[in-house]
């Protein structure tokens, strides 16, 4: 059985714009927000939002691994509601519950009507609300990509119109601003912009790149982005290095380019996503009702080829998910698709469809997540590397233990003379260690500031070069003898349940070289 469809009369592959489906889109976000409400702050911190919130206590133009526009969210909203983890992880809920109404508009633009814009909005909601669980950094990323895709759209549609002038294209201005704004979160909106500008230049139109507006914003986006490059150039440039890592550690955790393509696949959605994602590419190749967008899907297919070639992460390329959705669903409406055809867009998939994000909230109480034996934490993992490589043991797991991580190193902190305590230093292995250390220890009595030399954290601060005492937590003996001229156990982190119970706690002293020279050498990411 084959794909038949009918396209529309000539003068009808225009449409003119339909009105919003307010109604529509409000009951979808709506539908989005509940469970997320409700599930939002079950559990504990996640490792990265310790380290967000202790980085946005370090406020700086960049950080080894990213721009400082997450961090800085971490540190206003630990702020405004300390300790609240619920409330640190409204602003990605916030950005992609205002998403759902922003996918509905771009089907809007691109000429879709009321059943367009709900089935783009639909198929946005299931792709990205495990964005809305979490602060991170692919909620804010995602939804500016989604924001310029949007701007784009819009500013072929009024040139479609006829509309000429300053105020015709003032979205490329502030698609500009929304790539300024991208740009403080991730370093990646430049690949898109790399495959747009090559696919106008081959299938058009060639216009947008002779409007002023375009370059301007452009110019925004380079100029708001200048202090940060300036601090990764005086740093050494770590970002290059943690894409290098990151490549590495896909080839592990994902399988690399060789899983790329499907597991980017499997991200857009089960049933509703896949299907509505690979035939809204197609139909923008294919289809005359969206041959002012073909660029759009050159675009799509560009930045995924870079992204693919270059060893990037599967999770790179959501950004241009909402725009192939809207084109998708705006064939699919306009352009009378055969009877059997229209299924996708029917209420029980789009409810099927739904089925595993919700399953993935965190609905199981607590005491029925399993605390690993030791030995299975332990399996294929090098003793030196334990706690960075087990802290991604289990989703859940990891977001238990972090209070009673802080007490034991605070218990062993206190347990120190009183002489030697003020002089001591605390250095983890890993940046969500030290991280969980300044958001937590302060009120269980230890110093405000922790150290580690693994991750972003060894380019935030450096141990003083007196430092002749130190707690160290996460390391084995042997290693820390290579170190330290002296090595005493302290005991071991203890609680119930959580990826840290048993990490080691050593009291170490006479360090061989001061620690302000050997951090260089020392630190990883």
């Amino acid at each position: 059985m084959s794909i038949v469809e009918t396209e529309r009369p000539a003068e009808q592959e225009k449409p003119a714009l339909a009105p919003l489906a307010w109604k529509g889109l409000s009951v979808i976000t709506a539908l989005v927000a509940v469970p997320l409400l409700l599930t939002l702050g079950a559990y504990g911190y996640d490792p990265d939002e310790l380290y967000f919130v202790a980085a946005g206590g370090h406020l700086d133009w960049g950080y080894a691994d990213q721009p400082p526009f997450v961090p800085f969210v971490a540190w206003l909203m630990d702020t405004l509601f300390p300790g609240s983890v619920y409330a640190l992880r409204l602003p990605s809920l916030i950005v992609v519950l205002i998403g759902v109404f922003v996918a509905g508009q771009l089907a809007r633009e691109m000429g879709g009507g009321r059943k367009a814009q709900l089935v783009s909005a639909g198929a946005y909601s299931i792709a990205f609300f495990s964005f809305a669980t979490l602060l991170q950094t692919d909620s804010f990323n995602a939804f500016a990509w989604l924001l310029v895709s949007w701007l784009v759209v819009r500013w072929v549609r009024l040139r479609r119109e006829g509309l000429t002038g300053r105020s015709a294209d003032l979205p490329l201005l502030w698609a500009g601003v929304a790539t300024a704004v991208a740009l403080q979160v991730k370093f990646l909106i430049p690949v898109f912009w790399v495959a747009l500008i090559v696919s106008v230049l081959i299938v058009g139109p060639r216009a947008m790149l002779r409007r002023p507006l375009l370059w301007a914003g452009g110019a925004i986006a380079v100029l708001t982005t200048v202090p940060g490059l300036i601090w990764q150039a005086s740093n050494g440039w770590p970002q290059v290095e943690m894409a290098r890592v990151l490549t590495a550690q896909d080839e592990i955790l994902f399988g690399g380019r060789l899983m790329f393509l499907p597991r980017m696949l499997l991200m857009t959605g089960i049933i509703v996503g896949l299907v509505l994602f690979c035939y809204g590419l197609w139909k923008l190749f294919r289809s005359p009702l969206l041959r002012d967008f073909r660029f759009l899907g050159l675009t799509a297919v560009g930045v995924i080829a870079i992204f693919l070639i270059s060893g990037g992460r599967f999770t790179y390329v959501a950004g241009i998910f909402p725009v192939v959705f809207a084109a998708g669903a705006v064939q699919l409406e306009l352009g009378r698709p055969a009877a059997w055809w229209r299924w996708l867009t029917t209420w029980p998939v789009f409810a099927l469809s739904a089925v595993p994000v919700l399953l993935a909230l965190p609905l199981a109480p607590a005491s029925s997540i399993e605390q690993p034996t030791a030995e299975q934490m332990q399996q294929e993992v090098d003793q030196k590397d334990l706690v960075s490589q087990v802290i991604n043991w289990n989703d859940w797991l990891k977001q238990f233990g972090w209070p009673e991580f802080a007490d034991s190193v605070a218990k062993a902190y206190a347990e120190l003379p009183p002489e030697v305590r003020e002089s001591t230093i605390v250095i983890t292995i890993d940046s969500p260690l030290a991280a969980a250390l300044e958001v937590l220890g302060p009120e269980r009595g230890l110093p405000a500031q922790a150290y580690s030399f693994s991750g972003g954290f060894g380019y935030i601060s450096t141990p003083p070069a007196e430092a002749q005492h130190v707690l160290f937590v996460g390391w084995d003996e042997q290693g820390l003898k290579d170190l330290f001229g002296e090595v005493h156990p302290m005991g071991a982190v203890e609680g119930e349940r959580g990826t840290l119970v048993g990490t080691p706690i050593f009291f170490c002293t006479a360090p061989h070289w001061p620690l302000s020279e050997l951090w260089p050498e020392i630190r990883t990411l």
